[in-house]
């Protein structure tokens, strides 16, 4: 089946309509335009833009998926594109830039099902308006146990002043997300990230991990902080993931982290593409803040170890955790953290 629109003064031709994309639950392509354009007054922002990844599904997410960058040939002429050299690849790439509902659509219809942008502006490419840290769990490790570490991630952001919102992957695990908005380089947000990655695995030796080693990784969250880089995507908040539902990369408040870790539930933080919908429609867009809050990372001292700079500007660093704003709140000292060597 297929149907011809007219979305802002743009024509579209929409194809296969009927065809199932999520067999185990009969989720169509028409199933998937229709959450994208229910969900675009959310996702939009958020990739407005910004070069931007496709992984497309033609034949569903049973089928053989395939990345794609440049934008098609065959694209309509409204569809912006930003110009970016790869060095990599030694060539510039046609990125499409998703800045009004004809070319998300467009994009759905594509099959376009994940979308994965830049952490920086196209006009901007080396300055990235935010630091994303991945927590991947090793089963039999699962979203749970990304939780804690989610938590411990916070209350080092805290003592630097700095606010941070969680999301889910819509797979397996949590993504944690620092706006900066300010002048800053993928050097230093990788910098930062890598050290706090080291630290937090230092102090948790049993669940954290900041390297990657398939053999480690049982049991244990893998602190993804390489995804600080020019060259490097992560999943956008409210896109659709290619698992077996029709599941999505969902922003949730930090009360929703404790509990799924108070009650050590992981199907708490699991949203399928309706629910998102809904979820939006009455909580608005919990990730908004990070599109215009403006943050500086501090400044690490170069003590020869990162990690220990870190530490050692956390012990220097006056700002109240939100442990202790709640310890107060509740009129109980609150905990401090051990002093580090």
């Amino acid at each position: 089946m297929d149907s011809s629109v007219d979305i802002q003064g743009r024509h579209l031709k929409l194809s296969n309509l009927e065809k199932v994309m999520y067999p185990a639950a009969g989720f169509t392509k028409k199933d998937v335009i229709d959450y994208y354009v229910r969900i675009a007054p959310a996702i939009i922002p958020h990739l407005a833009g910004r070069a931007l990844t496709r992984k497309r599904y033609p034949d569903g997410v049973d089928g053989e998926p395939f990345f794609e960058k440049n934008a098609p040939m065959h694209r309509p002429d409204w569809v912006k594109t930003a110009p970016i050299w790869s060095g990599h690849n030694r060539r510039t790439i046609h990125y499409v830039l998703t800045d009004d509902l004809a070319t998300l659509v467009w994009l759905a219809n594509l099959a376009a099902l994940e979308l994965h942008p830049s952490l920086a502006l196209a006009k901007d490419v080396t300055c990235p308006t935010e630091m994303v840290f991945d927590l991947d769990p090793g089963p039999p490790a699962n979203i749970v146990e990304c939780c804690q570490v989610g938590l411990w991630l916070r209350e080092i952001f805290e003592h630097f002043g700095l606010r941070s919102f969680p999301k889910t992957s819509g797979s397996k695990g949590l993504q944690i997300y620092v706006p900066l908005n300010t002048p800053t380089t993928y050097d230093a947000t990788k910098l930062f990230a890598h050290a706090l990655a080291q630290l937090l695995e230092h102090e948790h030796p049993e669940l954290v991990l900041s390297e990657m080693s398939k053999q480690a990784r049982t049991g244990k969250v893998f602190v993804d902080w390489s995804q600080n880089d020019e060259h490097k995507t992560t999943i956008a908040v409210y896109s659709l993931r290619a698992r077996e539902r029709p599941t999505v990369s969902t922003p949730v408040s930090w009360d929703e982290v404790e509990r799924a870790l108070k009650k050590k539930d992981a199907g708490l933080l699991v949203f399928e593409a309706a629910q998102v919908v809904a979820r939006f429609e009455k909580m608005g867009d919990l990730f908004e803040p990070v599109l215009e809050l403006k943050q500086r990372l501090p400044d690490l001292k170069k003590t020869g170890s990162e990690p220990a700079a870190v530490a050692e500007a956390m012990e220097t660093t006056k700002v109240p955790t939100h442990a202790a704003k709640k310890a107060a709140r509740m009129g109980h000292p609150p905990r401090t953290r051990s002093k580090r060597r």
